[in-house]
């Protein structure tokens, strides 16, 4: 579009330069801020017309491939890297194909000091053409059925992305010359039946790809927010209206932030390392709830199994650090600082909603560990004592706790009390009580088990307690009593 330009030729065009190439990525992310701000109905809408638009000039890109004869393509104006004014296009073309089997990368004559491209460049311009298939699951809560619309969404994405993918890098190595795609980035533009296709396809491309950024991005705020995850710091993202403003608002800056670069090179391989930490969590997330058996992990896919986690996680990390180490030692920096920020300080550490990973691993492994622990196979040389301490008030028993928890030497300790009452039909009457029992095993800094019952007499809750305390081989051997003295009972709490 400008000076010298594909669709203007001698005209003027519009001015160029760095304030205007920033006003114009302004104002596409301010259409996408309007469309965002609006709701998630307008931005299906949007969406789909996008789509709509980018299968029809798509498929004039692969109609050219066939009809546009051979030709020389002009040189672009902002390339001052080379002094050649055109460059061939040979039409389909087996030697054109055999000539660009082989990898030999040029300069990138988008940056100032013409910096060299290799293969981690490359990659990092193409993975931001794929990451848009995470729309789906960012949107996840604006979905009528997601447990349906996101897997098929996300593959029939995956698939569709790869078949164009792939037909258009065979049909651009059988038809243009090295020297035209090193030299020519819109090579696609002057070759087409109708250029402006291809500038309508690059521009809903890429304003299709901020858009769902956007919008994504300002839900995962919004649902970190919900969790109070970092507590006042994303308060205000939270929405009562349905739609997050503050936090689409904030994506929007952070957009405008990050297009100040202005190289497309510089932000898509920043850009692929980020997508590829989020792509590794995901992963991980995967491979442990599948490690846990966690009952409410049942995915769909029925080809998913904890090794292509593992495949996944792996592939992701040996791709970022094998491509950019610095990049990826960045983001794992950043990553490990938030994850030590939400351990440390986040509000919801202290009582999470979510429930935990790290419990569900630890419960799968203790149950699978308990049930190999045969009780027959008991040895005397590896005897150990596994008491029962019964207590009546915690206040007045802090320091034979701790003489317990000395003598256990590595085996079962089990605090055990007994409260004379009778079930009443409303519940577990024991469950509030049983918290602040923990509370005091944490404050003492004891490794014991708690056991409440709750009977007619202390005598017969001692007798459950020495009968049903444990689990599997782990019983309680030795039953401990308090010794009953006429001593004036001692607050040890207040002392």
């Amino acid at each position: 579009f400008s000076v010298l330009g594909y669709l203007v030729g001698a005209n003027t065009g519009i001015p160029d330069g760095w304030w205007y190439r920033f006003m114009y990525r302004s104002c596409l992310n301010a259409i996408g801020l309007g469309v965002s701000l609006a709701g998630a109905s307008l931005f299906a809408r949007t969406s789909l017309a996008i789509w709509m638009s980018m299968v029809i000039c798509l498929g004039s890109a692969f109609l050219s491939f066939f009809v546009t004869p051979m030709a020389t393509i002009p040189k672009p104006d902002t390339n001052h890297l080379v002094n050649t004014t055109g460059f061939n296009y040979t039409g389909l073309s087996s030697a054109t194909l055999y000539d660009n089997l082989y990898p030999a990368y040029g300069r990138d004559y988008t940056t100032t000091d013409g910096q060299m491209v290799d293969f981690a460049s490359v990659f990092g311009v193409l993975f931001t053409g794929v990451t848009g298939v995470m729309a789906g699951a960012n949107m996840s809560g604006e979905l009528k059925n997601p447990s349906r619309s996101i897997p098929f969404g996300t593959l029939a994405a995956l698939l569709f992305t790869f078949i164009s993918y792939i037909a258009l890098s065979l049909l651009t190595a059988a038809t243009c010359t090295r020297d035209l795609l090193i030299n020519n980035y819109v090579y696609l533009l002057p070759i087409n039946i109708w250029p402006p296709f291809i500038a309508v396809g690059m521009l809903m491309a890429t304003f299709s790809a901020g858009l769902s950024n956007l919008i994504g991005a300002s839900r995962v705020l919004e649902a970190l927010a919900k969790d109070n995850i970092y507590g006042f710091l994303l308060r205000p993202m939270v929405s009562r209206s349905g739609n997050p403003v503050i936090a689409v608002l904030t994506s929007w800056l952070l957009v405008q932030i990050g297009i100040m670069a202005d190289s497309l090179n510089a932000i898509a391989q920043v850009n692929s390392v980020l997508f590829m930490t989020s792509y590794f969590a995901i992963n991980l997330a995967c491979l442990g709830l599948d490690l846990a058996s966690a009952p409410n992990f049942r995915p769909t896919f029925k080809q998913f199994s904890w090794m292509t986690s593992l495949l996944g996680l792996l592939g992701c990390a040996g791709l970022m650090f094998g491509l950019r180490a610095l990049y990826s030692c960045g983001a794992a920096l950043a990553c490990g600082s938030l994850v030590v920020a939400l351990h440390l300080f986040s509000p919801a550490a202290a009582d999470p909603t979510w429930g935990s990973l790290s419990q569900a691993l630890i419960f799968h492994q203790v149950r699978k560990y308990l049930l190999l622990l045969d009780p027959r196979r008991e040895h005397v040389k590896f005897w150990r004592p596994q008491m029962l301490l019964l207590i009546a008030s915690p206040r007045q028993a802090a320091p034979l706790i701790d003489f317990v928890n000395d003598q256990k030497k590595g085996g079962l300790f089990v605090v055990g009390h007994v409260r004379v009452g009778e079930l009443d039909g409303s519940g577990d009457p024991l469950a509030a009580e049983h918290k602040y029992w923990l509370k005091l095993i944490d404050h003492l800094k004891v490794k014991a088990f708690v056991e409440l019952s709750l009977s007619s007499s202390v005598r017969s809750g001692a007798a459950q307690l020495a009968r049903l305390a444990g689990l599997g081989a782990m019983k309680p051997d030795t039953v401990l009593l308090g010794f009953r003295d006429t001593a004036p009972p001692i607050d040890f709490f207040r002392e």
